[in-house]
């Protein structure tokens, strides 16, 4: 069939791109036969369809974001890369085909800067050692970029001597901050930031709107298809000027804020349990002259949802509900809620289908119907695929 195949010297022990010689046209037909068998049987039963998958014109160099762990070598060195499938033992890596071609190659100068100036490696199984992680973003329509250094406690040696080094090998780093993680733990982040250069964070775009990223806040890898995925959901949630939307699990507002820019009287209500997130949405709102229109709340979602319910206010009515939950889906009692809340749509943003699909079974049962379900191809050459599900019921 002539379709284009991809090598990589260290696919085989990285592990990263289990699908990498499986040609890209196959992968994206054996992703659509997984939510079809997943969704495909409420969707029939509810008269709706699992639209056709959408892909990546060219399915390289699509991740904006690259971390690498450290560890000892010998005589000093400092050792980058990425863990062997299933192991701590890392394996070099001079570029990653799915990559920034950028990002690698900021990620081994932070490695070669360590070396030169005395900066420890981490040790995992001793729990010694100074440089743990590193994590790098680009910008998709910005030309700023964030570096993360992530340490095993607040001093960093020889800052001042590794700082200029670093500078003149990356100028293309606009910021660097210093994450502190003394944890015996596999989380990459600590809580504690401090800002070695720049302004401590970076600004991108998403759907003509200007979001502000930090050390630790969540935002999508791959930016381009992270448009596809949030057009699908503000669209299929059919918006309308002066109804109110919530956005659950809300992150740094991106969702609502790019709903609220592109429906005029949109009142949006993001909910978000992580104080600083909750801080840059209500900033990237302003930013975008939507924060008469945007508000956003430290809260759990679920007890946001129950005490708005049982206030009984007529504000707390909700024509919409975004969400946009972890891996492991939502929970029956956030689903309860939703369900009580009475949204005559809910825009369900999925990174696992399998418990999207279960959620959508707990949602049918509170009397919504499945409209319509759109896979999309957000990490090619990985068996991941996102999902965005829309569901109605009549108030």
């Amino acid at each position: 069939m002539g379709y284009r195949t991809y090598t990589c010297p260290i696919a085989r022990t990285c592990g990263g791109c289990e699908w990498l010689a499986v040609p890209y046209p196959i992968q994206l037909e054996r992703k659509q036969a997984f939510v079809q068998e997943l969704l495909g049987g409420p969707a029939e039963k509810d008269g709706a369809v699992v639209d056709e998958i959408r892909g990546i014109d060219d399915p390289v160099a699509y991740r904006l974001k690259a971390a690498t762990p450290f560890s000892p070598g010998r005589g000093g060195r400092v050792r980058s890369g990425f863990y062997a499938m299933g192991t701590h033992r890392i394996v070099a890596c001079e570029s990653c085909l799915v990559e920034d071609p950028r990002a690698r190659r900021v990620l081994n100068a932070v490695a070669r800067a360590a070396e030169h100036h005395h900066v420890s490696a981490y040790d995992e199984d001793r729990g010694k050692g100074v440089l743990r992680h590193a994590v790098v973003r680009f910008g998709y329509a910005s030309d700023e970029a964030l570096l993360v250094i992530v340490t095993n406690g607040p001093d960093l040696p020889h800052l001042e001597s590794f700082m200029t080094e670093l500078r003149e090998q990356c100028p293309e780093v606009t910021s660097v901050v210093q994450n502190v993680n003394d944890r015996r733990t596999n989380a990459i982040l600590g809580w504690t930031n401090k800002t070695l250069y720049g302004p401590g964070c970076m600004h991108d775009r998403l759907l003509g709107c200007t979001f502000e990223i930090g050390p630790t806040s969540f935002y999508q890898t791959n930016p381009a298809q992270t448009e596809v995925l949030y057009q699908l959901a503000i669209d299929g949630a059919e918006l309308l000027p002066g109804q109110r939307l919530l956005d659950a699990y809300c992150g740094t507002g991106t969702i609502g804020i790019c709903a609220a820019s592109l429906v005029e009287g949109l009142r949006v209500i993001g909910v978000e349990q992580v104080g600083d997130a909750v801080a840059r949405a209500g900033r990237n709102a302003r930013a975008n002259g939507v924060g008469e229109h945007c508000r956003f709340l430290r809260s759990d979602a679920t007890e946001y949802m129950d005490a708005t319910v049982r206030a009984e206010k007529p504000d707390g009515r909700f024509d919409v509900v975004v969400m946009d939950p972890p891996r492991a889906g939502s929970t029956p009692k956030f689903l309860a809620g939703v369900s009580r809340l009475g949204p005559s749509r809910i825009a369900y943003v999925s990174c696992n289908v399998v418990t999207q699909a279960r959620d959508i079974t707990i949602l049918r049962d509170y009397g919504y119907r499945l409209e319509r379900v759109t896979p999309v191809d957000m990490f090619p050459h990985t068996k991941h695929v996102e999902s965005v599900a829309i569901l109605s019921r009549k108030r």
